[in-house]
């Protein structure tokens, strides 16, 4: 993988592969191709209802990609209940390397000035890849999960892979496929043409409350 360059690794995406190492100090680098594999319908993200409260008073200030690596780094962190991380080095670069090329976003969470959470994904045409998230502050990720959710449905987006199906994702409406349906939704996703920064670029503040109508129009 050390040979890889931004290209190589949109390349695994369209074929429905992504990297994975076994720890954070180990170089050595997988792809996977699971036969499951877990997505979030944008037609039908669930926003709970405590959780749309919180979006709505809008308790952290939202960017976008003002400190992505800041954000792999916080992902790549351990911390309680999670000692290891499939984010080592190598894929670290790659994902730095796919961002330099406009091809992987963060969605950030910002309190005095301090990020306190946010998640980061690689975008390909009408697909997102979600890769990891992490939170220093109560519903901070799930917060950047729905900003997420609303910024894919205004640029125009088709697909946004979770990966893998969880307890967690699955509160936010996420279902697990089989392999061949997902590469039937990935073949229709390349075949469409999206913009991360669609929302917002009239001037119309990307708030909590536009987030969640846009996600209500959308179900």
């Amino acid at each position: 993988m050390a040979e890889f360059e931004a290209r190589d690794l949109l390349d695994c995406y369209a074929r429905g592969v992504f990297p994975m190492a076994d720890a954070r100090e180990d170089a050595r680098v997988f792809l996977i191709d699971p036969e499951r594999r877990g997505v979030i319908p944008l037609d039908a993200f669930h926003a709970p209802r405590r959780l749309a409260r919180t979006v709505r008073a809008e308790p952290f200030e939202i960017r976008i990609d003002t400190a992505f690596h800041q954000v792999v780094l916080a992902c790549a962190a351990s911390g309680p209940g999670r000692t290891e991380t499939w984010i080592n080095r190598p894929i670290e670069s790659l994902y730095l390397n796919l961002h330099t090329h406009g091809f992987a976003h963060s969605v950030e969470c910002w309190r005095d000035d301090e990020l306190v959470g946010g998640l980061y994904g690689v975008s390909l045409q009408g697909a997102f890849f979600g890769e990891s998230m992490f939170s220093r502050a109560r519903d901070a990720s799930k917060v950047a999960l729905v900003h997420l959710v609303a910024r894919l449905i205004a640029g125009g987006y088709i697909l946004l892979d979770a990966q893998f199906m969880t307890e967690h994702l699955a509160q936010f409406g996420a279902t697990e496929i089989a392999r061949l349906e997902y590469h039937r939704r990935l073949g229709r996703a390349l075949a469409a043409e999206a913009d991360f920064y669609r929302w917002g670029a009239d001037g119309a503040p990307a708030t909590g409350a536009a987030a969640l109508q846009l996600i209500t129009q959308a179900s």
